[in-house]
């Protein structure tokens, strides 16, 4: 029997992972989410303060002499129509960019919410045996990619303990029962784009009155697939998608402009920088090729920086996880192309990084415990409407995590 099959998990937890599971809201709306966590955070005793960063919630325990020990989780849910046939399923909408969006859990915020929460109750039950200062954050708005430094601006570890060391985890389509991190730069540096071009509208019967912004966009999409093929060495990792195109809405009007929305993930600066002069250059020799009356708009929505694990912190934090779950249940699955923005916390308090992947899909839909099993490539993954993680064995194993991961940095009694 695995150890974190023999932590006693609260009831109440799963109770409260459903709830949260049905009521999802999204970055810097936080406000129901940040209640429940700041009501429970105060009934263990924790010096909590809400608000942070707009809707953040940081909870203390400060526990005698010893090192600070921060551990954090991610709050907000994203606008996607869950169809995951679950009796707590989210029927949730909200209003986002002036529409009327569906909102879905579907990244697992909900389980490291839980996660989290079920950390301090151990912790603080347990606090004659470790001594320090424990500091929780809940933070807002990762999938916006501007949650952590809005927590950093507000004062994040000015009015609060500067920690020793940055912990967290983030669920996924690995095996329930796992855990998975890879030293150094461990996920992608992650920009995304609005490009707007500008055309002229006209009868659809009478193309040669316009600048037709359609035929504009597709050459556009196709050519930008060129910067990743032709521009960037094949030894890099970089990763350009376009994930919206939008214009016109009927048959026969050519519309006057288009709208692009592309992200590009990145591992090395210089490539980084290249793909974006690329991007620029392309979009706007495109409309200059169709004699568009104006250059084309390009706007940064998002930006994460890449997120790097210090090696010699992940490797005691990791060494942690073998000794409770067995060596065969730690993995390296390498450095992934996702993102995040929980560096930040670790950057601007100069401290280094533990950061690592939480199994969470039924063990018995996978053949093999291997990274390259096939069946990682048939598991809903995080961002799908299929998305959610089996509750057990994962949130007991994520609990144990986070325990283990902040008695290892904590000093014992």
């Amino acid at each position: 029997m695995r150890a974190y099959e023999n932590v006693p998990v609260d009831p109440t937890l799963t109770r409260l992972y459903q709830d949260l599971h049905r009521h999802p809201e999204l970055g810097f709306h936080e406000h129901r989410t940040a209640g429940i966590i700041a009501d429970r955070l105060n009934r263990r005793g924790l010096r909590v303060t809400t608000g942070v960063g707009r809707t953040g919630v940081v909870g203390v325990l400060a526990n005698g002499p010893g090192p600070s020990v921060l551990l954090r989780a991610d709050m907000d849910a994203l606008p996607v129509a869950e169809e995951t046939g679950l009796d707590y399923a989210s029927t949730a909408t909200a209003t986002s960019d002036g529409k009327v969006v569906p909102v879905a859990h579907a990244c697992g915020h909900d389980l490291h919410i839980t996660c989290l929460l079920g950390a301090v109750d151990a912790l603080a039950a347990d606090a004659g045996s470790w001594r320090g200062t424990l500091v929780v954050v809940f933070q807002p708005a990762e999938e916006l990619g501007a949650g952590a430094q809005a927590m950093v601006e507000d004062g994040l570890f000015d009015r609060f303990p500067r920690p020793d060391i940055v912990l967290g985890q983030h669920v996924s389509p690995l095996p329930a029962g796992t855990v998975a991190a890879h030293p150094g730069p461990a996920y992608a540096a992650s920009d995304s784009l609005r490009v707007r071009l500008i055309g002229r509208g006209a009868h659809g019967s009478m193309p040669q009155s316009s600048i037709d912004p359609i035929v504009m966009a597709a050459e556009t999409v196709l050519r930008l697939q060129t910067v990743i093929s032709r521009e960037i060495p094949s030894t890099a990792t970089a990763v350009l998608t376009i994930g919206s195109l939008h214009t016109g809405d009927a048959a026969n009007v050519i519309p006057g402009e288009a709208e692009l929305q592309l992200n590009i993930r990145s591992y090395d600066e210089q490539v980084r920088r290249t793909i974006l002069d690329g991007v620029t250059r392309i979009v706007r020799g495109m409309a200059a090729t169709a004699g568009a009356p104006q250059e084309p708009e390009i706007t940064e929505t998002e930006r994460f920086p890449v997120v790097s694990n210090d090696p010699a912190a992940l490797r005691r934090t990791l060494d942690a996880f073998a000794a409770q779950l067995g060596e065969d249940h730690v993995l390296d699955p390498g450095a992934g192309a996702g993102s995040e923005d929980v560096g930040i916390l670790a950057t601007s308090a100069e401290a280094p990084l533990a950061y690592w992947l939480l199994g969470g899909s039924d063990p018995s839909l996978f053949t093999t415990g291997d990274l390259n099993d096939p069946a990682l490539l048939r598991v809903p993954s995080n961002h799908s409407p299929h998305y959610a993680p089996a509750i057990e064995p994962t949130l007991p194993l994520g609990v144990t995590a986070l325990v283990t991961a902040a008695r290892t940095w904590l000093a014992t009694a």
